[in-house]
């Protein structure tokens, strides 16, 4: 069965939501630029409806105090969707002993090649490249290309995001292979706001498959 992460949570019901309708993971976005911005402070209240989900903490190029605070709320996987080098990725999991995650921005086949490097990761990300005037690096609801993954060998447990939607997941699973999916604004009808029978919709069409 398909894993899935519903990511970009800012609201108590829906986080409930998610952990009862059975996702995966949970994500909260704690980038400013973001429409779905959470503050650590915020994060502790809409930890506690999680759940048996598994709370993810999103990350874009965070400073050692950010983190640190992040991860006092007792969030233990990070998500890295900035520019952070190998080293910056090696250097966050030997320091905080969380799961890492690193999100890598695809649009051609060799934009996978970028993922080989991040050895330190845990999981990978593969992600559709954020529009060149865009002002944060996810969440835009665009798709890449799946058939740039066929025959590709993930080096390390991946998950497929960008432009996932209830009514696409199925195919993007199908034409991908991908073992986990995540989604954030495919679930919303108004941006940074969460639909609740959109989330119970790509839920269920992604854990058929």
């Amino acid at each position: 069965m398909t894993r899935v992460k519903i990511c970009g949570l800012k609201d108590p019901d829906l986080v409930r939501l998610c952990a009862a309708e059975g996702a995966d993971w949970i994500g909260f976005v704690f980038v400013e630029a973001s429409p779905r911005y959470v503050t650590p402070e915020a994060a502790e209240t809409l930890l506690l409806g999680v759940g048996r989900s598994v709370p993810v903490a999103l990350l874009v190029d965070a400073d050692d105090a950010l983190i640190d605070r992040v991860t006092a709320t007792g969030i233990r996987v990070l998500q890295l969707h900035g520019q952070e080098t190998p080293d910056r990725v090696a250097e966050i999991a030997r320091r905080t002993g969380c799961e890492v995650w690193k999100a890598i921005g695809v649009e051609t086949a060799a934009d996978l090649a970028g993922a080989e490097v991040y050895s330190a990761a845990d999981r990978l990300l593969i992600d559709a490249k954020p529009p060149k005037d865009a002002d944060r690096t996810g969440g835009h609801g665009q798709a890449f290309d799946w058939s740039i993954l066929k025959g590709w060998t993930a080096p390390k447990p991946w998950i497929l995001a960008g432009g996932l939607t209830p009514e696409n997941v199925t195919e993007a699973i199908a034409a991908t292979g991908a073992p986990a999916v995540d989604v954030s604004s495919g679930v919303e009808r108004l941006r940074g706001l969460k639909d609740k029978e959109l989330v119970r919709a790509f839920l269920r069409a992604a854990k058929e498959v």
